[in-house]
């Protein structure tokens, strides 16, 4: 766990790299590339997500994929660039990015649901764990076809791995506080999947 820090002197740095996390975490790349692909709103197709699950929904698989990368990537981008100024500002940082996309400014505060941005944090802060919780989400994705349970039960998962591998408690609590967030955006997921109502992986919405 970092040393006790001088909020006198840290605060603006943990100010500036929560504010950049949340700047970053707030493009809605899923958003941006169908309307570059000609695909229009993707809010206005399958669930209105603007994530690569419902990216994927449109039958663009590489544009899917492009989307899941890049949601990744700007939730690891924050904390590592976050990282010259030390463990504290990446912690601001990586909870500024996930809240970005959560609640993008741009878009009314209406973004995704944060399973890439929050991967790819967990890949910069601990690449171990972050590898469990992918390989969670792939095992349970692959037997069940539910990408909202392979989110919830690897982000469920994610603060166990990092306490095996890191034993950073204030990393954990980070990590919790993520995967809570997580299950609330989830919350219509998770009445779908209780009355067997939700699509899976590939399936269409009306």
């Amino acid at each position: 766990m970092p040393d006790p820090i001088s909020w006198e002197f840290a605060g603006p740095y943990l100010l500036a790299a929560f504010a950049g996390g949340y700047l970053l975490g707030s493009i809605p790349f899923g958003l941006l590339l169908a309307r570059l692909a000609g695909l229009g709103d993707i809010r206005g197709i399958g669930s209105g997500n603007i994530g690569a699950t419902n990216v994927l929904r449109t039958g663009r698989k590489g544009l899917a994929a492009a989307t899941l990368l890049l949601d990744a990537g700007k939730g690891a981008g924050a904390v590592l660039l976050a990282g010259v100024w030390g463990p504290d500002p990446q912690l601001m940082a990586a909870l500024g990015a996930v809240l970005g996309h959560l609640f993008p400014l741009w878009l009314r505060f209406r973004g995704g649901k944060g399973v890439a941005t929050a991967l790819g944090v967990l890949l910069a802060l601990a690449w171990q764990a972050g590898l469990a919780a992918c390989a969670t989400w792939l095992l349970v994705a692959g037997l069940l076809r539910y990408a909202s349970l392979a989110a919830l039960l690897s982000l469920a998962a994610a603060p166990l791995y990092i306490w095996l591998f890191t034993r950073d408690l204030q990393l954990v609590e980070l990590i919790a506080v993520l995967a809570v967030l997580i299950c609330i955006r989830h919350r219509v997921n998770i009445v779908r999947l209780l009355k067997g109502e939700e699509p899976k992986i590939g399936g269409k919405r009306a």
